[in-house]
Parts: structure tokens; C-alpha cells; sequence
């Protein structure tokens, strides 16, 4: 969960709206979800007039879930330089299914649980220096930076077909939870549904790759590194995908059984372990496309950057190579960010 501004923070975001006026400012849209983990009022009246030192910026809140797609294209359409995400990373997906191909570039800040877009394009989960920064970008170049697909839904770093997106749609169900406890409710709902509808019985799915076909419980599947955060903790899978090389990466986890879990997870969070290694998982690099469907009839949940997106017979998932642009840390796009 970010960091909840103290008042010197605040003091500073104020400080950072009275720094001089640049004359030749970019055309700014600061997409605000009001109800995501960390957001008050204050806070986003001061990040727009903070912003508003460097670049000629409009702001808008988002209504509904979809909202900020739509308002991306608008922007996108209007000329508008670059696009301000101010939510969690699910605002961010909506933000890039709206500027998918365009010339309008992406940026965030922190604003949900876990913010991984902001961590992997350079930016820090403390609003108040994700402001400075961007703020220091305002005569910089974007960066182009791959976007991956699932059926008819961009993502930005990873999405899952089985037991993750499972476990996000329980997230999604408890809104509250989920920001009061973080990677915390994400860990007792992944133990919660494993139990549930993965010990006995569980929904299979196949995966081609590559011309093999791989029988599991659950595919993930990674547009950047890491997967995801626990807390700080990088959580690895494939190490090979990039945020700009133009392939995709993942694991296949081939059977749910309780015995598996504990050696699972410890890789999945230790430092210097491999989950790739497994014995009940088969991992993949350099793809451009793979495709997975059910292998007992029963829909797949899928999900993208940790939303869930429904349950579908099969799952596609392609890369688009330079598909978007963002403006992030000076030498950072594609590495960890700032913590």
C-alpha cells in the first residue's frame, strides 16, 4: 500500500504548486479515480495545481469502471501530450486501452494497493515524490514500451487464465478489504480459493505454446518484470520478458495439490530461488502469442494487471511491440522503480 502523506508531504505538493510557471507546457489529462486506497480531496487538489507549474493540465474524475478508457480516447483524439493515471494499477489498464497505438503518452501516480506500473516505469509509490518527478519530465521524451493482449483487452504487465484470476475476482469482491489489508487479503483469498475449487475437482486448462500443449490449473503470463509486488518483495516468474522486448514470458502451474504450495510460494518470494524450476511448473520465454482454453468445458476466469475481466472458453494473448508511450524515470523504464 503507498505511503498516506504526512503533512510535511503535503506541505511540499504545495510547495511544488507555487514553483515558477513554465511558458512552453505540454497539454496535460490528470485522470483521477476518486475511490481508489489512498485518494482524499486534498491530496488531489494539491497534485493539480502542483502539476499545473509544468503543463496546462485538465482534470476528471472517473464515474464508473471503463470510464477511464473512454476518457483516453477522447484525449487521444484531442491532441492532449500525456495522460496522468491517478488510481492503482487498474486505472492504469484502463488508461492503456485508451492511448493503445497512439501518440499521447502514458504516465501515473500512486494512488491503489500496489501501484507495479509506477514501479516499473522509473516512478516512486510516495505520491508526493512521483509528483517532483514528473514534474522534472516536463521536457522529456516518452518512451514507446510493449503492450501485451488478452482476447480484446490490453495489458500492461501481466494477467492470468485459472487460479490467480480466481483469486482476484474474490479480491474485487471486497473492495474494502482489499485496501485495508493489501498483499495481505490478496495472500488469505489465494488460500481461501485454492482450498475452495482448487483441491478437488479442479477447473483444467490447456495451453498451446508453441506448437506443445501444456495441461494445468492456471497460466501466467508477463508483458515486464517483475509478475507483480508482495508488499516491496518483487514476485518472479519467467525472467526473461522485458518491458520493451517485444515478446512475452510465463509459467503453467500443472496441478493444484497442497504439497506444492509451500515450495511454490517460497520460491515465488525468495530472493535468490527460481519458481521456473518447479517440477510442477512449465515455464515459457520469447513467445509472441499463445492461446488457452478450458479442457473440461467449464469458462476460464481471466484477469489483467490484478482486475478481474470474466470467465471466457479460451484466452488469446499477443504482443504489440512499442504500443505505447510513457514518460517515466529517466533510465528506469523497463527495471523495478523506485520502491
Amino acid at each position: 500500500m503507498p505511503p498516506t502523506p504526512s503533512a510535511p508531504d503535503l506541505d511540499r505538493l504545495a510547495e511544488l504548486a507555487e514553483s515558477p510557471q513554465a511558458t512552453d507546457r505540454r497539454r496535460m489529462l490528470l485522470i483521477i479515480n476518486p475511490y481508489a486506497t489512498s485518494m482524499t480531496p486534498h491530496i488531489r487538489t494539491l497534485v493539480l495545481y502542483a502539476l499545473q507549474a509544468r503543463y496546462d493540465v485538465d482534470a476528471v474524475d472517473t464515474q464508473a469502471r471503463g470510464h477511464a478508457t473512454e476518457l483516453c480516447r477522447e484525449a487521444a483524439h484531442e491532441g492532449y501530450d500525456v495522460v496522468v493515471s491517478l488510481g492503482g494499477d487498474g486505472t492504469v489498464n484502463e488508461a492503456a486501452n485508451g492511448l493503445a497505438g497512439t501518440s499521447t503518452a502514458l504516465t501515473c501516480l500512486p494512488g491503489g494497493a500496489t501501484n507495479v506500473y509506477c514501479r516499473m516505469i522509473g516512478l516512486s509509490t510516495d505520491v508526493v515524490e512521483s509528483t517532483a518527478r514528473i514534474l522534472d519530465l516536463a521536457a522529456s521524451d516518452p518512451v514507446p514500451v510493449d503492450l501485451a493482449r488478452v482476447n480484446d483487452r490490453w495489458f500492461t504487465f501481466s494477467a492470468g487464465a485459472g487460479l490467480d484470476a480466481a483469486v482476484v475476482e474474490r479480491v474485487d469482491a471486497h473492495p474494502r478489504l482489499k485496501a485495508r489489508f493489501g498483499p495481505w487479503f490478496y495472500a488469505q483469498s489465494a488460500t481461501a480459493t485454492f482450498l475452495a475449487r482448487y483441491v478437488v475437482n479442479p477447473p483444467m486448462v490447456i495451453a498451446e505454446i508453441g506448437g506443445t500443449e501444456v495441461t494445468g490449473v492456471s497460466v501466467f503470463v508477463q508483458n515486464a518484470q517483475p509478475y507483480t509486488f508482495f508488499s516491496r518483495r518483487p514476485v518472479r516468474l519467467a525472467e526473461g520478458t522485458r518491458i520493451d522486448s517485444g515478446d512475452l514470458s510465463g509459467v503453467v502451474l500443472t496441478r493444484a495439490n497442497p504439497v506444492d504450495m509451500p515450495g511454490i510460494t517460497y520460491r515465488l518470494l525468495a530472493e535468490r530461488s527460481s519458481v521456473e524450476r518447479h517440477r510442477r511448473v512449465a515455464a515459457f520465454d520469447g513467445l509472441t502469442g499463445l492461446r488457452v482454453r478450458s479442457s473440461d468445458d467449464r469458462p476460464v476466469p481471466i484477469q489483467v494487471d490484478g482486475d478481474f475481466i470474466g470467465t471466457h472458453e479460451e484466452a488469446v494473448f499477443t504482443v504489440r511491440p512499442g504500443g505505447l508511450l510513457v514518460l517515466g524515470g529517466d533510465g528506469t523504464v523497463g527495471r523495478e522503480g523506485a520502491g
